[in-house]
């Protein structure tokens, strides 16, 4: 297949760029291939440049569920500039047939910002032009591993191609999950947890590993959403927290209340799940999360790590070295992922490899 790679592309929460750029660098360089990497701050994407070979190498290494700051990982061609506004798809369609044979099919997107989110009744005007003119170029492709093309707006009259391949990439459009707010749930959060386990497990993982009957502790549970989204899955929830839970699910039968501090409590038998969404040290809670497995006390872990405001990537790394040293010769799956839902926090899986199956960060020390 041919394909004309010019750099990586990465979407991003604006603010993150630093982080986004960081830990790209270190995923390319763990590879072996150095890449140079550039980031606008507050723009929602980061840039890295290398030799087309080295391109090539890395779109089969590299993968977007390996990534925690990146929403979605592409690997771009050209960046068209100067666009007239009464003709932007004619050099659209040429910049996409120069990056590539052929396409399953395209989206258009923004970065997550006010500014280019104005962009959008624009893009919603040219996406059906634009699909007319790929289909008469003869741009897409039945091959069962032809790339999706993506087409980055940045400003009405500068757009970036780019692609991306089935398994190594996110799915949704910008790379953000669209979840609806269940009115039932006491608390947004619940969101968080739904977005974790959509991203952090695979779909077949979400069907073994979340069953009915099995149970769950939730530390720092009130009000009670993370554990509304446990219980909607049928699962048998201890929520421990010393504020007060929502009456309904207290209700429902499934949830035990106990007020007690979550770095205490210890369960009476082992569990299936343990979730914590707790404002604490972020490495206070890593080194819990970790207690927990390596005490049976639970067999998955689902835990949000609440990052200072400088030296974010740097933290997060002394919390997974912390896991690691924990876990010692155990295997083990830890994948990490800042949810479109969270804030200054990242969400984190930790769970047997067994288990869990395939993909994450296998470590064994």
């Amino acid at each position: 297949m041919k394909t004309h790679l010019h750099g990586l592309l990465l979407y991003c929460r604006p603010g993150f760029e630093r982080e986004c750029a960081q830990e790209i660098a270190d995923r390319c360089g763990e590879a072996g291939h150095l890449v140079e990497v550039s980031a606008e701050p507050n723009s929602g994407w980061v840039e890295a440049q290398a030799e087309g070979g080295t391109l090539w190498a890395l779109t089969r290494i590299l993968r977007w569920q390996d990534l925690c700051f990146a929403r979605q990982l592409l690997f771009s061609g050209r960046t068209v500039e100067g666009m007239a506004p009464g003709d932007r798809v004619t050099p659209l369609v040429e910049a996409a047939r120069e990056l590539c044979d052929g396409y399953a099919d395209f989206l258009v997107e923004t970065p997550d910002t006010d500014d280019a989110k104005s962009l959008s009744s624009m893009i919603k005007k040219l996406e059906p032009h634009l699909s007319q003119a790929l289909e008469e170029a003869g741009a897409f492709s039945d091959a069962p591993d032809a790339p999706r093309l993506h087409i980055l707006f940045t400003a009405t009259d500068r757009a970036t191609v780019a692609l991306s391949w089935p398994g190594r990439r996110s799915e949704w459009l910008n790379g953000i999950p669209r979840l609806r707010m269940p009115r039932e749930a006491p608390s947004r959060s619940t969101l968080k947890l739904a977005e974790a386990f959509h991203t952090l497990l695979s779909e077949d993982e979400q069907e073994r590993l979340l069953k009915p009957g099995m149970s769950a502790v939730d530390l720092g549970a009130a009000p009670g959403g993370w554990t509304w989204q446990l219980v909607s899955r049928h699962i048998s929830v201890t929520a421990v927290d010393n504020g007060r839970m929502n009456p309904e699910l207290l209700e429902s039968g499934l949830v035990v209340h106990k007020r007690e501090d979550g770095f205490r409590f210890v369960p009476r038998k082992p569990v299936d799940w343990l979730v914590c969404d707790m404002v604490e040290q972020p490495r206070r809670v890593a080194a819990l999360a970790a207690r927990w497995l390596t005490q049976g006390l639970c067999r998955h872990a689902v835990f949000n790590l609440k990052l200072p405001m400088k030296r974010r990537y740097d933290e997060l790394q002394l919390c997974t070295d912390l896991i690691a040293e924990a876990m010692g010769d155990r295997k083990y799956v830890l994948r990490c992922r800042q949810l479109y839902h969270d804030r200054e926090e990242v969400t984190c899986y930790l769970g047997d490899p067994g288990k869990a199956g395939g993909g994450g960060r296998k470590r064994k020390r």
